[in-house]
């Protein structure tokens, strides 16, 4: 199975989560110059961090959700998990086509969540300008399956 990374420590201590988000932020201001719309969770961890990241940036912040969370219309994408499949939704008015829009996640292990998540926005014809997590396993190759879409995160382990 994936090991998964602890990230509680870091909510306890409210000078490192600050850190954490303003050395995101940081790094998106620095890539992308003010042209990002939204900043987009990721179900459920990925909310820790959106939210803070958005207002970091003063942008907005869209949703990301399992399979059945989110009132009125929605768009879906599938991905696999270790044990079947599994699905992600967004309201289908979240997010206007051409908007710039950031993902968020607290760890990247395969990448078949981002990857889905990449996939809904897509769908909505927003621009996904990059993806972004805490922490990144990178013996699993997930930044490979993104493809060309940018990605950054701020801890690597293998």
């Amino acid at each position: 199975g994936v090991l998964f990374r602890d990230i509680s420590p870091l909510l306890k201590d409210p000078d490192s989560f600050r850190a954490s988000i303003r050395l995101l932020a940081s790094h998106l201001k620095s890539t992308h110059s003010g042209k990002i719309d939204y900043i987009a969770g990721l179900d459920s961890r990925g909310f820790l961090f959106g939210p803070s990241l958005a207002q970091e940036l003063g942008v907005g912040c869209v949703l990301i959700r399992k399979q059945g969370k989110l009132p009125g219309p929605t768009v879906s994408a599938s991905y696999s998990l270790e044990y079947g499949k599994a699905e992600l939704e967004i309201q289908k008015d979240a997010l206007e086509p051409g908007q710039r829009v950031v993902i968020v996640d607290d760890l990247l292990a395969t990448g078949g969540t981002m990857f889905a998540a990449c996939d809904l926005l897509h769908q909505l014809r927003a621009e996904v300008v990059e993806c972004v997590s805490l922490v990144e396993l990178t013996s699993l190759k997930g930044r490979e399956r993104l493809g060309p879409i940018p990605f950054f995160s701020l801890l690597q382990y293998d």
